[in-house]
């Protein structure tokens, strides 16, 4: 009884981590224009998000090797005690740059709660069991989507915009103490040292691949630095690549990837993480900036998706155990297709209720997909290499996200552009005052209709590039013959 008591109580406790380290994005993006507006840095507020998502990345594949090497427990709780100190800094922060440092520091320590948040879950839960345990987890981040903002406007309005990094202390030192006290594992020895030349190559792989979509979202592109690191890239990679095969214990095992489904399997998931950013931002532009709707009515629209997410892990769950994934991914991306193509023919007209029923539909398509593909991966490497898949799914996914992040940006910006010098008496700064339900009213009612086709024709665009990923998931998914022999790991 007490066995099951912990398990249960760890399970909260990474939901709770899942859940902090979800609202994080969301609330600080809330609180931005405060922030911005007491240090004055707008030039460098971009830089707030992509160093947190930077170091995040980075730390992540260290975080699941490390997991593998010297245990979870251990792990996961440095890193957790490492976000925290990054939070309380960054809500003392004076000033831009010292804000974008300690952001960089929180970055490092967040980067542990998803890898290995997955790696426990692959520890305490049988096969049978996991995807719906995954999937429950997973649904933080859906439920964080609709909190987040009315949490970070009820602190910048009642308290400070320091508190939307204050608040990660107390909820992180709960998380530790419960971590500390009722996650048991068996000591671990480590039997080699750590890959220090594959971390340093990853590192200047990961951070030339972001900072080259970075550079790509702004504007005018800088192309000679978008080709230097595009340069850096490749060589970085083949370094790394070289490294890994040489090793005695590299950071990430080559050999997983001789595993189709694993390739397959995170590939699928990287693209369909990118459709997922895509649908979340955009859709709530659509509902304010066209239809008008407050913010928090406009996080409504996605919060069905956060419903059916965890319906569909408990289908994922089901069928994980009957169909091999190339059959589950056919399943689930066929939601996720209906929704995207609905999305992709919805008229400037579409009443509100109609998003309720995609967002449901795609939550359906979102939970199988997601939740499958990350038990298959763990599923599909030795027991000792959990940690690394886990990490190296969760590294897929936040890549996905981030080069989708900077070419949606390029599609929106791109066709507003457009939109306005094909319609005079238009321009960009309207359309930025259009998307904010609050400013929109100071906008002349002549003009309305017209910005309201620019933006829809803008969102509409990025739709059809949304469906895109889908139907080159489906091609990827084709690739994947080999079955599936069941583990329980």
């Amino acid at each position: 009884m007490k066995g099951k008591t912990n398990v249960k109580v760890v399970t909260i406790a990474l939901f709770v981590a899942t859940f902090m380290s979800a609202v994080e994005g969301t609330v600080v993006s809330t609180a931005m224009p405060t922030i911005v507006g007491d240090l004055h840095g707008v030039s460098l507020m971009n830089w707030v998000f992509s160093i947190f998502l930077l170091t995040n990345s980075i730390a992540t594949p260290i975080y699941g090797k490390l997991a593998d090497q010297l245990g979870r427990k251990s792990v996961f709780i440095f890193g957790l005690v490492v976000f925290v100190i990054g939070s309380m800094l960054s809500g003392m922060s004076n000033s831009m740059g010292t804000l974008i440092l300690w952001r960089a520091v929180q970055g490092v320590g967040a980067g542990v709660i998803m890898p290995v948040s997955f790696t426990i879950i692959a520890d305490m839960y049988s096969f049978e069991k996991r995807a719906q345990i995954v999937g429950l987890n997973g649904s933080a981040w859906g439920i964080a989507s609709v909190v987040a903002p009315l949490l970070g406007g009820f602190l910048v309005d009642n308290l400070s915009w320091h508190w939307v990094f204050f608040i990660n202390v107390p909820i992180g030192i709960l998380t530790i103490v419960l971590i500390a006290l009722f996650l048991h594992e068996p000591k671990r020895k480590i039997e080699s040292k750590m890959d220090l030349p594959g971390v340093v190559l990853i590192a200047v792989l990961l951070f030339s691949i972001m900072y080259m979509f970075q550079v790509l979202s702004e504007a005018p592109i800088n192309w000679a630095m978008v080709i230097g690191c595009l340069i850096v890239a490749l060589v970085s990679g083949f370094l790394f690549y070289k490294q890994e095969k040489r090793a005695a214990d590299p950071l990430i095992p080559i050999q997983m990837f001789k595993s189709r489904t694993f390739v397959t399997q995170n590939l699928i998931a990287a693209l369909i993480s990118g459709f997922i950013f895509g649908y979340e931002v955009y859709l709530p532009d659509w509902t304010q900036g066209i239809l008008g709707l407050k913010a928090t009515m406009a996080g409504f629209a996605i919060t069905p998706s956060s419903v059916l997410w965890l319906i569909g892990s408990f289908v994922s769950g089901k069928m994980i155990l009957k169909y091999r994934p190339q059959q589950i991914m056919n399943f689930s991306l066929s939601f996720i297709l209906v929704g995207a193509i609905c999305m992709v023919f919805l008229p400037i007209t579409t009443p509100f209720w109609i998003f309720f029923v995609l967002s449901a539909v795609l939550g359906t398509g979102f939970g199988i997909t997601i939740t499958t593909s990350t038990v298959t991966v763990q599923n599909e490497v030795p027991p000792e290499h959990v940690g690394v898949a886990s990490s190296f799914n969760t590294l897929s996914r936040t890549l996905g996200q981030t080069i989708m992040i900077s070419i949606f940006g390029i599609v929106m910006n791109t066709s507003m552009a457009k939109g306005v010098s094909n319609h005079p008496g238009t321009s960009l700064k309207m359309m930025n005052t259009l998307i904010n339900p609050q400013t929109a009213v100071n906008l002349s009612e002549k003009v309305l209709p017209v910005l309201h086709e620019i933006l829809y024709t803008a969102i509409h665009n990025i739709f059809i590039l949304a469906l895109l990923l889908v139907i080159l998931s489906y091609v990827v998914n084709w690739f994947d013959h080999k079955k599936m022999q069941k583990k329980t790991n």
